[in-house]
Parts: structure tokens; C-alpha cells; sequence
């Protein structure tokens, strides 16, 4: 087996810096809590290819809501790899919770960017059933693989990130 990554937490400014983009007010003591608490992924079983991403915190879904999860992780990548992220299996099952990008892709130069390479997630849940997703902290919600990629042979991109989602695609040619 190949190893080819590292996953870290970002820097407690920097989580604390999107926390209040999105929850403006909430008290820096209640932010170090979450912060403190976030676990690394992990892989269930040494057969496992997902990684299990874990809530920060209590997630309560009805169906049809929609949150942003700040992971407070980032992933140190060897290039010529990705790092793909699909929602856990049993909830996608039970909830049909769903990535809103569909699947989540974490290039290696994402580390580098201007939000340490923050690892946010947007999910819904889906539900036709109406079951409403309680996600209590440190329960898997996603799953990351790392999945080796190649380029063609004519292949010329030189520009460098500077960003986060959407950044690439603004350089077109």
C-alpha cells in the first residue's frame, strides 16, 4: 500500500476565522470547544478504502436542510493523487444524504491555499421519508478516498492556486 498523504487539523485561527462566517456572534470559547474535540479521519478496518470524516459537532437535519460541516481538516497530498469525498454509505442509504457538490474533490495544491486547504463539506438531507439525520459529535458523515490520477500527454497548466472551491476554473484559457 502506498503512502501518499497526511490529514491534519488546520490551525485554530483558521477554523475559528470560518466558524464565524458562517455563525457570526458564536463565543470564541464555544469555537475552541468544537475545535478541540475534531478527530482525524480514520479508516474503519484495514480493508477500508474510505477515511471516515467525523462532525465537529451535533448535526440535526429535516429533510430537505442543508448545513455546511467545517471539518477543520486538511490533507497533505502527494501530487499525482486526489483525494475524493462521497457521504457515508448507511446515511446516504437511510437519509439519501448527499454531498451538494456530489462528490467532493481535494486536489494536492488545496493545501497550500489561503484557507490552509480547510476541508469544508455542504450536505443535505434528502430524505423522501421524511426522517429527520441527528448526527451527534465525532460521528462519521463522510468518507475520503485517495485515488491516483494522470494527465495527458500535451498537458501544460502552470498556474497556481490561490483559493479554495471554484478557484481553478476562474484561469481558463
Amino acid at each position: 500500500m502506498k503512502r501518499i498523504a497526511k490529514l491534519e487539523k488546520v490551525s485554530f485561527e483558521q477554523y475559528r476565522e470560518d466558524w464565524l462566517k458562517e455563525a457570526p456572534g458564536t463565543e470564541e470559547k464555544r469555537i475552541r470547544e468544537i475545535y478541540e474535540q475534531i478527530r482525524l479521519p480514520k479508516r474503519a478496518t484495514s480493508g477500508s478504502a474510505g477515511y471516515d470524516f467525523y462532525a465537529p459537532c451535533g448535526i440535526s437535519l429535516k429533510p430537505g436542510e442543508t448545513v455546511k460541516v467545517l471539518t477543520g481538516i486538511r490533507a497533505r497530498i502527494d501530487e499525482g493523487w486526489v483525494l475524493t469525498l462521497y457521504p457515508r454509505s448507511g446515511l446516504g442509504f437511510r437519509y439519501r444524504l448527499q454531498l451538494n457538490n456530489t462528490v467532493g474533490v481535494i486536489d494536492s495544491d488545496y493545501y497550500g491555499s489561503d484557507n490552509e486547504g480547510h476541508i469544508q463539506a455542504k450536505i443535505t438531507n434528502d430524505s423522501r421519508e421524511g426522517k429527520e439525520l441527528k448526527l451527534e459529535a465525532g460521528t462519521g458523515f463522510m468518507q475520503g478516498i485517495f485515488l491516483e490520477y494522470g494527465i495527458t500527454e500535451d498537458d501544460d497548466a502552470d498556474e497556481i492556486r490561490n483559493g479554495g472551491f471554484g478557484s481553478t476554473t476562474a484561469q481558463g484559457k
